[in-house]
């Protein structure tokens, strides 16, 4: 198994964004907090404003909020945003794999594979993982009258 920079990025994004609902947050804020590379950081929070999972706001009062509330928002929906597949084998998915002979059940262990990790990422929220007394579960509002860039 592989945990991609990308999925690990992505979700320290979203848990700064979490702890931060009331104000937005800039890349560079996110960047600095969590010593993540800038214009990588500014890619993966674009890919998860396309997917719904960010909102921004363009301006000098600007920057990025959560799309949806934190307790909707698992490790399962970040992975797939930002890496597809969780499980691949040679760059394809696991699901359609078929093989012959003696090996022909090893496509069952792999899709196995896939669902319990799917069903341990999909428990976990980006609610759950925030530092007691942080937790917020509500996506955060724009100010009144600022529309979403």
């Amino acid at each position: 198994m592989h945990i991609s920079a990308k999925a690990d990025y992505a979700t320290r994004a979203l848990l700064e964004l979490a702890r931060e609902p009331a104000r937005p947050l800039t890349c560079e804020a996110i960047a600095s907090s969590q010593r993540i590379p800038f214009r990588f950081l500014k890619s993966v929070v674009g890919e998860l404003r396309r997917a719904g999972l960010v909102r921004s706001q363009r301006g000098c009062e600007g920057g990025y909020w959560l799309g949806r509330p934190a307790h909707e928002i698992t490790l399962l929906d970040v992975s797939r945003v930002v890496d597809g597949e969780l499980l691949t084998l040679r760059g394809e998915a696991v699901t359609p794999l078929d093989y012959p002979g003696a090996a022909s059940r090893l496509p069952d262990v792999w899709r196995r594979i896939e669902a319990d990790a799917a069903a341990v990422l999909g428990g976990v929220t980006v609610a759950s993982l925030l530092p007691e007394g942080d937790a917020f579960t509500g996506a955060g509002e724009a100010p009144a009258g600022k529309g979403a860039a």
